[in-house]
């Protein structure tokens, strides 16, 4: 081991006792006491230069915890599975394309409250994820799953203070692959129509309260932090909403911190199912406008009730949600495209007027090219703007 990540051992320990109540004995030579100490090197070499110095405290919690909130992490309490790749273009480009990375969301129960647990894992099948939970990596393939998790509690710690952001409650190191805890969210993440459960529908007041308070969460990922921060994984399956209804951003694991005095960063890209932004995958730099255009196509799942991608290839021609709204609108058949159910709430013209100004921040977010997009900041004003106009 060299000396730096010795140093970051050693302060590691110094920062778990502050932040994260660690662990008081003296480090026995188990596996989870080795990974506890691998990801907390690493987990703060990340958070030092993120962070300001600064320390922002979560709690830690034990492998034991965890196993016994989720029964072992069972089966029936997974309430979401997600991959981090389109078809058989991995985010983690060098793994074989037959493998996935996978992270599922489990409900639990800690202290008489309920949780959120996320644990990551590869697999080739997303049912293998259930047997596959304490799956063994490579010392290779461990550093580059582990770097999701890593970033996801990186920016979460920074925005869990934020009330439109799932709340991180902290993290379990003892697991090769670090585990997140969050705050529980009674109606579960957005389906792909933009709705939640199976096939709960939203009425357009709160679909449109939605998308402004989201818009007031990027602001601050954009805006409010030491550096800008990119989300870059924008789609329903990233936002979860509580009992009330209130959306709470989550996923950070693909997130990208714009270096200073740069107005982008350059990274590999993927494709996250029609809500990436071509101009980004077409030049390999992020921008701020990067999430606009993502943010722009979650707009018009919310305005259409459709997925952003598949569905559409039943009329013959579309292949996505974008190319579909914007031969409708330039066919004049708006009302062709905005979600029946909106339609039949009857909301007269000041509904009319929302939606066709919603319909038109949609497409200004959606430009193919960056530079012709607002700020998400404008975004976010102009929802308010919306919102308040009946």
């Amino acid at each position: 081991m060299g000396e730096g990540r010795k140093l970051l051992h050693n302060s590691w320990s110094k920062w778990t006792s502050k932040c994260l109540g660690g662990q008081s004995e003296q480090v026995r030579k188990t596996e989870r006491e080795k990974s506890f100490m691998t990801n907390g090197a690493i987990l703060l070499e990340d958070l030092i230069p993120s962070s300001n110095g600064k320390c922002n405290p979560i709690r830690n919690f034990s492998a034991e915890e965890l196993i016994r909130a989720t029964n072992n992490f069972d089966e029936s309490r997974i309430i979401q599975i997600c991959s981090l790749f389109k078809q058989n273009q991995i985010i983690v480009d060098e793994l074989d394309d037959t493998d996935r990375v996978t992270y599922a969301m489990y409900k639990g129960s800690l202290d008489d409250r309920p949780i959120i647990v996320k644990k990551f894992t590869d697999s080739q099948d997303d049912r293998q994820i259930i047997v596959k939970k304490f799956t063994k990596f490579s010392s290779w393939e461990s550093d580059k799953v582990r770097s999701f998790p890593i970033r996801d509690i990186v920016i979460a710690t920074q925005m869990s203070n934020h009330k439109h952001v799932l709340k991180l409650l902290g993290c379990c190191l003892e697991f090769p692959i670090p585990a997140l805890v969050y705050e529980y969210a009674a109606n579960g993440a957005l389906n792909d129509q933009g709705g939640f459960g199976d096939d709960e529908l939203l009425p357009w007041k709160i679909r449109l309260r939605i998308s402004k308070e989201l818009a007031n969460a990027l602001t601050y990922l954009h805006t409010a932090l030491r550096r800008p921060v990119i989300h870059r994984d924008i789609r329903p399956s990233s936002i979860f909403l509580d009992k009330n209804f209130v959306p709470k951003l989550c996923n950070f694991s693909v997130s990208i911190t714009i270096p200073l005095h740069e107005t982008h960063a350059r990274d590999d890209l993927e494709d996250t199912f029609g809500h990436s932004d071509p101009d980004s995958l077409a030049s390999g730099f992020v921008t701020e406008k990067s999430d606009v255009y993502s943010f722009g196509v979650l707009l018009l799942v919310f305005l259409t009730g459709k997925k952003a991608t598949g569905t559409l290839r039943l009329e013959g021609k579309y292949h996505s949600l974008i190319r579909y709204v914007e031969d409708h609108v330039q066919n004049e058949q708006v009302t062709e495209i905005v979600d029946p159910n909106i339609l039949r709430e009857g909301g007269g013209d000041g509904q009319a007027q929302q939606v066709e100004a919603f319909l038109a921040l949609a497409l200004a977010c959606t430009q193919e090219k960056g530079e012709k997009r607002p700020d998400m900041i404008d975004v976010a004003k102009e929802l308010m703007r919306i919102d308040k106009s009946i």
